[in-house]
């Protein structure tokens, strides 16, 4: 087995994760490098993207999920991801089912019965067919009218479900409202891969935009039993080698390996700072994140261990403080939280990336101190 320093890890994954350096790329080409992306903050899932697409607009992203480009659905643990279109119902298939299972147990919590959602998909599917678009409050008043009375109290659990089990996934917004689409009508022609051919694909999606990492932080992103997660890896064959880091095996891209000296070099520069959204791949990615955040500070990424990540400021590959941002008529304020004071070239680097982001937004930037 092949041998990595440690210390190759983090360029190695920046290089993965796209943001070494970011690049002239698409929408549809990111996400299906990724396979998914987390999208349950939706502000910051277009901001994944546009770091990764310097001199793009939010607009483009939104005018992505209009083309159907990219789609927005709850493809793996339960958990809004972004995902190629065409791969929506195949994934939701595969790993999808274990989250479906998995709530059986609230539906009873809430009261939910079989006949409840049931009766609750079919009248979305009836109203829906044709290409028909509906807000998420349109969806609900629609299960109230139709007698599905608990959709007052539990109309998001039984949206979920739709879309869980592939009949409805979410459209474009409409202002500051999610809507809701067939799938079937929204990708008329998905991808058919056999399981295996599947599980092959999810696991080389995953390491050539992870990796170096390890099958349980595989099978930890996809929600696959470990099982699974191992025959997915030997499904992908030589796209990707096993080595060992500091004794543990780790799983990247057989052709990243051709990029380490390259990237051995560019570490030891003074890299470029970047302003990461707080659900983005570089942290919820992975089920272990020591190598990129302090275990000091792990406090302050997720403050209260609540599931609200805050956005992070990385540093060649480590997290060195979190910023807020906050959205105003004419202009973004932008503030810097340090773990430690910045340099003066950090809080150069922090202005730049700040600009970068104000553009994204269309907006003047406004530092705070």
């Amino acid at each position: 087995m092949p041998t990595l320093h440690g210390d190759d890890v983090l360029p190695l994954r920046m290089h993965s994760l796209m943001l070494d350096p970011p690049v002239a790329r698409t929408p549809h080409a990111i996400v299906t490098w990724f396979g998914a992306m987390q999208a349950q903050d939706l502000a910051s899932a277009h901001w994944s993207f546009g770091v990764r697409m310097p001199g793009s607009t939010v607009a483009d992203i939104e005018q992505a999920t209009v083309d159907r480009l990219i789609l927005r659905t709850w493809p793996m643990r339960g958990t809004v991801h972004f995902v190629p279109p065409e791969d929506a119902k195949w994934m939701l298939e595969v790993t999808g089912v274990r989250a479906l299972a998995g709530a059986a147990g609230r539906r009873a919590q809430l009261g939910l019965t079989e006949p409840i959602v049931t009766r609750a998909v079919e009248v979305l599917r009836t109203a829906l067919s044709g290409g028909i678009r509906m807000t998420r409050r349109e969806c609900v008043a629609l299960l109230i009218d139709a007698g599905v009375h608990t959709a007052s109290q539990h109309g998001y659990h039984l949206l979920w479900y739709a879309s869980q089990i592939g009949v409805t996934c979410m459209g474009p917004q409409e202002g500051n409202e999610q809507t809701f689409v067939l799938l079937h009508d929204w990708v008329p022609q998905p991808n058919t891969p056999s399981r295996d051919e599947a599980l092959a694909t999810l696991a080389l999606r995953y390491f050539r935009s992870h990796g170096p990492t390890t099958r349980q932080d595989f099978a930890g992103w996809t929600g696959l039993t470990a099982a699974d997660a191992k025959r997915g890896i030997e499904g992908a064959g030589d796209a990707l080698v096993t080595v060992s880091v500091e004794g543990v095996a780790h799983v990247l891209a057989a052709a990243l390996l051709d990029e380490v000296a390259a990237l051995q070099s560019r570490k030891r520069g003074n890299g470029e700072l970047l302003l990461l959204p707080g659900f983005d791949e570089f942290i919820l990615g992975f089920k272990d994140r020591t190598r990129m955040v302090p275990d000091a500070f792990r406090d302050r990424i997720v403050p209260g261990n609540n599931g609200v990540f805050m956005p992070t400021m990385v540093d060649r590959g480590r997290v060195i403080g979190t910023w807020k941002r906050t959205v105003k008529k004419s202009r973004v304020d932008i503030q810097a939280l340090p773990f430690e004071p910045l340099t003066k070239q950090q809080t150069a680097a922090f202005q730049r990336a700040g600009d970068g982001y104000a553009q994204f937004l269309q907006l003047e930037p406004h530092y705070l101190a």
